[in-house]
């Protein structure tokens, strides 16, 4: 399979590429990005991913991965959770505008090539290669593992490469973090095409959003499911008044009359993400800078953003989910297109290892 414009794969260093600014996308042509679905979609999903898919959708060829399989690799011991958010992840894209039309949703599970594809480059990246990578470190400190790492977490940057490379995909939106995910698949692609001396995997970038991971509402680096500081897009009206109230804003601002703070101000960390009146935002920051805007005003405005936000993306929710089926079918539909572009890729990696027998 051939695609255009095919990013250099003869760098001999293994350098790390620079990652790309949403306006270089333009000389790419396929981007594959996804979720694990082991928990509602939130604002910081939208943010972080959903809103920019949207956009790419009418002028790129873009897969969107349902990533359960991978999600069991810390949640075995409740794969309902995985299963059940399959479709509810699913309506989360639909309720945003994903459109099955321009973008290829599938589920990970059900395409056994990128198993496959896993198997054969976990035997050219190392265990310490593995423990290395800044991101695994990263989780297996959130998570407690120490040494008592599951396989598949360990090896969770093999299964990525898979992914990406199933797809051929040359751009791939990640937060900062993720970056080290990108670096390690761009190893294994030419390591892979050195020792067998064939162009067979094609390297990709990074694509860092312009508005970086956004924070939980008590003022936590992320917004996480697991921590609870989340607002999520089908929130109700109640649920989203609720959440504004609990928004972190500044310790110091004790009194109306007193200077404020914006730098880790929660409140307005949202409304410069959600907030379209960007003049009215500048004089309510200037405002709550110089003294004499209270917290409360804030949070009043943050409510109605966000009111006006969510609400549409909610109803648009509840549609879809009075016919799950049609979502099922939907990520039938998606999973077949995606299996048939994956197993090209996995004959082709088959047959530069020389395992085309018949």
């Amino acid at each position: 399979m051939s695609l255009p414009n095919t990013p250099d794969t003869q760098d001999q260093n293994d350098a790390p590429a620079a990652p790309l600014s949403p306006a270089a996308i333009a000389s790419q042509s396929v981007i594959l990005t996804g979720d694990r679905p082991t928990g509602p979609l939130h604002l910081g999903h939208y943010v972080g991913s959903l809103r920019d898919r949207v956009r790419y959708q009418n002028s790129y060829k873009q897969f969107i991965m349902l990533a359960d399989a991978q999600a069991l690799t810390d949640n075995m011991d409740d794969i309902d959770k995985v299963h059940r958010n399959v479709v509810e992840v699913a309506l989360d894209y639909l309720a945003v505008g994903i459109d099955p039309t321009k973008t290829t949703v599938f589920i990970q599970s059900q395409i056994p090539e990128l198993a496959e594809l896993t198997f054969y480059y976990l035997n050219i990246v190392t265990v310490a290669r593995l423990e290395r990578n800044p991101t695994v470190k990263e989780e297996i400190r959130l998570r407690g593992f120490e040494r008592d790492i599951p396989a598949g977490f360990l090896t969770y940057p093999a299964s990525q490469a898979a992914d990406i490379t199933a797809f051929k995909a040359g751009v791939v939106p990640v937060g900062e973090d993720q970056i080290p995910m990108i670096e390690q698949t761009n190893e294994i692609v030419r390591r892979f095409n050195r020792m067998y001396n064939r162009e067979v995997l094609m390297e990709c970038k990074a694509l860092v959003p312009d508005i970086g991971r956004l924070p939980g509402i008590d003022g936590k680096a992320k917004m996480s499911k697991s921590l609870g500081n989340t607002i999520n897009l089908g929130a109700t009206s109640t649920e989203i008044t609720a959440a504004v109230k609990k928004v972190y804003t500044d310790p110091l601002h004790l009194r109306v009359e007193d200077p404020g703070h914006l730098e880790g101000n929660i409140a307005f960390t949202y409304l410069d993400a959600f907030d379209p009146e960007k003049a009215a935002l500048a004089e309510m920051k200037a405002h709550y800078v110089r003294g004499g805007l209270g917290d409360s005003i804030v949070k009043k405005r943050l409510d109605v953003v966000l009111q006006e936000m969510l609400a549409p993306i909610r109803a648009r929710r509840e549609e879809f989910a009075k016919d799950k089926g049609q979502v099922i079918q939907m990520l039938k539909e998606g999973t077949f297109k995606a299996r048939e572009v994956a197993a090209r890729t996995a004959d082709e990696v088959k047959s530069a290892l020389g395992l085309n027998y018949f």
